[in-house]
């Protein structure tokens, strides 16, 4: 049995340094007395703190509060300058890269037109896009502590190579993870993109406290993160949750599946699915989630007056559509039982709370399990966001521990 070792004075001092860190991380702007109460420090010991803080340039003072009984207490905050990190979604035609501070504040933003040619070098694409997005926030690169990039693939972490993504030229080139940290001067992590989505939505969407669940994501591709254990499954070659390659009911057998977007359930529930679908019943649009969207509006508005010809259509395609979905979400339920299923990406929020409530009475129809099926609450890009959250905790994990003795 080991022997436990003692805390020596300076990791209690790191662990109460975290506590105080991570309550004004929480909190926002606090007082001495109030960060003594909330970590269980004495007055005296929670000034030593917060001066020991206020040198290492993690903390900054931030006015002070008013109004209260006894003396004026001066505010403390996060010191967001400590450290800045990137997050940025990749897609076939476009970069886009947000910058955030140590304290979560994103500020700033920058997207790079990458329209889709052979010959690509990736470096220097993802160094401009980097520069923009940093020259916008008035850093230069080599400010960024790290950068997360999310992607429509997954790497390898037997080989290094980017799969799952032939869509995306430039990008398949030996040690991708250490060639882009190098060329840019910048850690570099890269994540699939669905998996980071998860992220944001455990951090504070649908997901907020789940450790067991699925997310499908439809846009014009299709793709599913599994979470389990409040961590991203990502499987041997980094392909878990490559859904849209999977054979579908009803679908064709696709034998070369390595051709993107061609696969069972790319077939019956991407976007050109979708908006084939949608068309089929009479409801048009310039995409899927526009032709969608039209359809479950339609169904909303013949639920609450006298059914018409167009909502018996709507009601028709929106359930089509949940039936495909349903009997793709019925596969993974059965081998992952998770205790729920978020929903996402363009098309699916465009159906809304109609075809969420249709989902998920299929999938309970098909299933013994019946995990609740919800729809994604995170604002915004959600890619962009989930990049971020990684950043940020990786960053933290560093710069709070590593506080002046």
């Amino acid at each position: 049995m080991p022997v436990p070792v003692p805390g020596t004075p300076s990791l209690l001092r790191a662990i109460n340094d975290r506590a105080a860190l991570e309550a004004l991380l929480a909190r926002g702007p606090l007082t001495r007395p109030q960060i003594s109460d909330l970590t269980g420090l004495s007055k005296p010991t929670a000034s030593q703190l917060l001066a020991r803080l206020e040198q290492a340039g993690l903390v900054v003072r931030d006015g002070v509060r008013e109004g209260l009984p006894g003396r004026t207490a001066e505010l403390y905050r996060i010191n967001g300058a400590a450290a800045h990190v990137a997050g940025a979604d990749v897609t076939p035609a476009r970069i886009r890269v947000s910058v955030a501070d140590l304290a979560g504040t994103v500020v700033a933003e920058h997207t790079l037109p990458t329209p889709g040619r052979t010959g690509v070098d990736v470096v220097a694409r993802m160094a401009a896009a980097l520069d923009g997005a940093a020259a916008a926030a008035g850093l230069t690169r080599d400010r960024l502590d790290r950068a997360v990039v999310g992607i429509q693939g997954a790497v390898d972490p037997a080989t290094g190579r980017l799969g799952y993504a032939p869509h995306i030229p430039g990008w398949h080139i030996p040690d991708l993870v250490d060639t882009l940290s190098d060329g840019l001067g910048v850690r570099v992590a890269i994540e699939n993109d669905v998996n980071l989505a998860a992220l944001a939505e455990r951090a504070g969407g649908r997901a907020e406290g789940a450790a067991d669940f699925v997310l499908l994501w439809v846009a014009d591709g299709v793709g599913m993160a599994v979470v389990l254990n409040g961590t991203p499954h990502r499987g041997a070659t980094g392909g878990a949750g490559e859904i849209g390659y999977m054979p579908a009911v009803g679908a064709p057998l696709m034998r070369d599946v390595r051709r993107t977007h061609t696969g069972g359930v790319h077939s019956v529930t991407g976007g050109a699915a979708v908006l084939k679908l949608m068309r089929e019943h009479g409801f048009r649009g310039r995409d899927a989630a526009t032709a969608l969207a039209r359809a479950a509006a339609d169904v909303q508005t013949a639920g609450r007056r006298t059914a018409t010809d167009a909502g018996a259509r709507a009601e028709r395609a929106l359930t089509e559509l949940a039936t495909r979905l349903g009997a793709t979400l019925a596969t993974v339920v059965a081998v992952i039982d998770p205790a729920l299923v978020v929903l996402t990406g363009d098309v699916l929020r465009a159906g809304g709370e109609p075809l969420r409530a249709r989902v998920e009475q299929h999938l309970h129809s098909l299933t013994i399990p019946r995990p609740a099926v919800r729809l994604s609450t995170v604002q915004g890009n959600p890619v962009l966001a989930g990049a971020l959250q990684q950043a940020l905790r990786e960053t933290r994990d560093e710069v709070f521990t590593t506080t002046v003795p």
